[in-house]
């Protein structure tokens, strides 16, 4: 029987930009019950992307981008090679569309894998390998996210480059602030956060956040934008999706505030809205070069994000 055909939605690197862009010791603040599980695996930053270690099967060990945007329990997998052999039974041919204006990749799916992720396994777990070679040159080989997010408490330790995962709810000390966070579509995390483009007036922007966006701030250019553009933006490439490159500006913008907590002079991106995101109603996104200089606390059952500056905090941009 020939293998069935369709489409299969991932968003952030894949309906967001899979960006390249660095790091972060204090206490950790979370007061855990006696017998709480917790998992710790270690990983490694490169280009403001979290690595993690992970092994299918026999494999060698990949690594893999932790991303907020990955809204299934599962593994996504590029740039592998015919030795790297991974044992697919069953797969269906897909097309995963992505940031981009061009077509969506295509790729085989399975649904029922498991992986290790450091010594921790993932059992029951749907495997998606790309077939083109749109991420080629690239560090990483591939992506995971709702497998973690989804089931654990997932501490963010960038002083250790450590990730912590909690089995059970966590009471998380006053040294930390916490921010609501909303679920719209795809099970991708929102919070509001505040720009102030030129050092005159805070704007309340409604953002999802990236974890594998290496940018600290991408704003969305579209019509009825919330805020003026920046003086003296530069033409940029701004990185590759699934569905191709994406193209538009950079410059700097005087601050972004997440909670209490100001940034200043960051480097942003402005790209337009209809190619870069694929989540309606978005102002920006928040990347990974601005949690990163925070520790952070994902809690989505709780619908709870916490952060708490880290050494890298006042590190310029």
């Amino acid at each position: 029987m020939a293998p069935q055909h369709r489409p299969v939605f991932i968003h952030s690197v894949f309906a967001a930009v899979l960006l390249i862009a660095i790091s972060c010791r204090p206490n950790s603040g979370i007061n855990k019950p006696a017998i709480a599980k917790k998992h710790e695996i270690q990983f490694k930053l490169e280009r403001n992307n979290i690595l993690l270690p992970v092994k299918v099967g026999d494999s060698r060990v990949f690594n893999i981008i932790l991303d907020t945007g990955m809204h299934f329990e599962g593994l996504l997998l590029y740039n592998i090679a015919p030795e790297d052999s991974i044992t697919l039974e069953n797969a269906i041919e897909v097309e995963v569309p992505g940031a981009g204006g061009g077509a969506p990749s295509p790729a085989l799916m399975v649904d029922s894998i498991s992986f290790l992720v450091g010594d921790l396994e993932f059992k029951n777990q749907r495997l998606i390998i790309l077939q083109s070679d749109i991420m080629k040159g690239f560090a990483s080989e591939g992506v995971t996210g709702y497998s973690l997010f989804g089931k654990y408490i997932v501490h963010v330790d960038y002083d250790r480059m450590a990730i912590v995962l909690h089995e059970s709810k966590a009471v998380i000390d006053s040294t930390w602030e916490r921010l609501h966070m909303t679920f719209k579509e795809y099970k991708i995390p929102w919070i509001e956060a505040v720009v102030n483009i030129d050092g005159e007036e805070d704007i309340p922007i409604s953002c999802y956040i990236d974890l594998a966006s290496s940018d600290a701030l991408e704003l969305l250019v579209k019509e009825n934008m919330k805020f003026n553009l920046p003086e003296d933006l530069e033409d940029a490439y701004l990185g590759r999706g699934l569905s191709g490159d994406i193209y538009g500006h950079k410059g700097r913008i005087a601050a972004l505030k997440l909670g209490s907590f100001y940034l200043e002079d960051v480097m942003t991106h402005f790209a337009p809205a209809e190619i870069r995101s694929k989540q309606e109603n978005a102002d920006g996104i928040i990347g990974n070069n601005a949690l990163r200089r925070f520790n952070v606390i994902f809690d989505y059952k709780r619908a709870r994000l916490y952060i708490k500056p880290n050494e890298y905090f006042s590190e310029p941009f």
